[in-house]
């Protein structure tokens, strides 16, 4: 219910939020298509949100036959969560880093990246693949790829209206065309702050500490989460991931840890606290 209520929520603001830039841009023209842009994101975010940001990234399915450790991990962990076995994707990227998607456990994919399994152990990449399973057993996986997806459309409309400001200011016009094209510069700078909120909002930082402790009780190894995470968040450091800030707090660890900007809307929960949580559980 609790995520239900969140998805309502998450989904009624932004869609204000694009009707609004779509007047700012366009006047009542704007508004109208914005209005329409906004109920058919709304509808394809639901039944495809997990499509775009695996799109996104350029995750490629992998198979049994491709990764037969990773599938029986994966096997195992559904089978103890009492879950069907999620598809599995994986990210053409160093980073190592994970992320859960789709709309219901039916439709659950979980996607890691090609660096992960070179520098985690089997029990370190059990602790990540049962942290996911922990999301997707707690239902958290339908918002997260909204939320991502929705605000990406509000950053494409946020940057559209800086264009038209700035065209409008060098068109030069009468005072009214001056007066839509500075809102157009104040709606595009606060708007960044906004999505990121938004999110944070809707993505509470206590369900990574809910995920933690699922997956680390589906793993019977809270240890082998920690030292993931730690390894995790030293190669995120030294080697930021290539990732839209849309979609950051689908991942286990942030993927803009290594940028201060990013940080001050974070949606993770500091990682010594998660670490020191999940060896507490010993």
């Amino acid at each position: 219910m609790e995520n239900t209520i969140k998805t309502t929520l998450l989904l009624a603001v932004l869609t204000v939020l694009i009707v609004w830039i779509g007047k700012v841009i366009g006047g009542q023209s704007g508004m109208a298509i914005a209005f329409v842009l906004a109920f058919v994101m709304n509808i394809g975010s639901y039944w495809f949100s997990d499509k775009i940001v695996l799109a996104m990234y350029h995750a490629q399915p992998v198979s049994e036959q491709d990764n037969p450790q990773l599938y029986q991990i994966v096997r195992e962990l559904a089978v103890a969560a009492n879950l069907p076995v999620p598809r599995i994707y994986v990210i053409p990227q160093d980073t190592p880093n994970a992320f859960a998607t789709g709309r219901n456990p039916e439709n659950a994919v979980v996607a890691v990246t090609e660096g992960i399994t070179r520098i985690l152990t089997p029990a370190e990449l059990k602790g990540v693949l049962a942290h996911e399973l922990g999301h997707v057993k707690n239902r958290d996986i339908l918002i997260g790829s909204i939320a991502a997806t929705l605000a990406g459309v509000v950053m494409i409309l946020a940057n559209m209206a800086q264009w038209a400001a700035m065209l409008g200011g060098f068109r030069g016009g009468d005072d009214d065309n001056r007066g839509g094209g500075i809102i157009g510069l104040i709606v595009t700078a606060i708007l960044a702050p906004i999505a990121a909120t938004l999110i944070q909002l809707a993505i509470s930082r206590n369900r990574e500490y809910l995920a933690d402790e699922t997956g680390a009780r589906l793993a019977h190894n809270p240890e082998g989460l920690a030292r993931a995470l730690e390894k995790m968040q030293m190669a995120s450091e030294r080697i930021p991931m290539e990732a839209n800030p849309s979609t950051a707090h689908m991942f286990i660890v942030n993927p803009l840890s290594g940028q201060t900007l990013a940080n001050l809307f974070s949606t993770h929960p500091p990682i010594e606290e998660r670490i020191r949580r999940l060896r507490s559980m010993r």
